[in-house]
């Protein structure tokens, strides 16, 4: 049995994704379609590309639908739960619950991308590359889509919490260590590192501006 057969990490990251996308709906006063449009894309959107990276086909979503009916199941909750329970959930200076789902998304999605690359016989640096794809590229699209500079363009930490938890765990494989306990050391470092740099403020030096 795989990794992401035994242990449902892209499943409930593609959750997890799905509700940050609908809490972005959210902030930006989105109609229903929008909702569900910004929970499916955050939710599949890095799994997506990291199987046409390796060339799996059908990817993921199209076999199997049930990922993009649990995205538009989590954007009509989102969306019934209305502007008072959602500004509740969400509320505060920094949006505390979209940065939170964020960070375990982010964690869940490095390891689940990173254990489907190893499945597909990738090098090791190549798994941890598509771990770090999949788990940053739907926060992307998402932001995009709503006119929000992404995470990966800020000086805070994300992309390289999405790598330290993806190189764990392709790290801790080849010292022989089995399939779950490298993929829990993997979420913990990837999550760990996000979880810190959000509550001490942490980020990574920017190069200066030029006028």
């Amino acid at each position: 049995m795989s990794l992401t057969a035994s242990i449902p990490f892209e499943t409930i990251g593609v959750a997890v994704f799905a509700l940050t996308g609908a809490l972005m709906a959210a902030r930006k006063g989105m109609d229903p379609f929008g909702f569900a449009l910004l929970a499916t894309v955050t939710g599949v959107g890095g799994g997506t590309l990291r199987d046409l990276l390796i060339g799996i086909r059908p990817v993921f979503w199209v076999g199997d639908p049930s990922d993009v009916l649990v995205c538009l199941l989590v954007a009509g909750i989102v969306f019934a739960l209305g502007p008072k329970r959602v500004a509740a959930l969400d509320g505060g200076r920094r949006g505390r619950a979209l940065l939170w789902a964020d960070a375990l998304g982010l964690a869940l999605f490095a390891v689940g991308g990173t254990g489907k690359a190893l499945a597909a016989g990738v090098p090791a640096l190549s798994a941890v590359a598509l771990g770090t794809v999949t788990a940053t590229f739907g926060g992307i699209i998402r932001d995009i889509l709503a006119a929000t500079t992404p995470l990966v363009l800020r000086h805070e930490i994300y992309v390289t919490a999405a790598a330290l938890g993806a190189a764990v765990m392709v790290g801790l494989q080849w010292l022989g260590l089995d399939a779950f306990t490298s993929a829990a050391a993997g979420f913990t470092a990837a999550f760990g590192l996000r979880a810190l740099a959000i509550l001490r403020g942490w980020s990574l030096p920017a190069f200066p501006q030029r006028d």
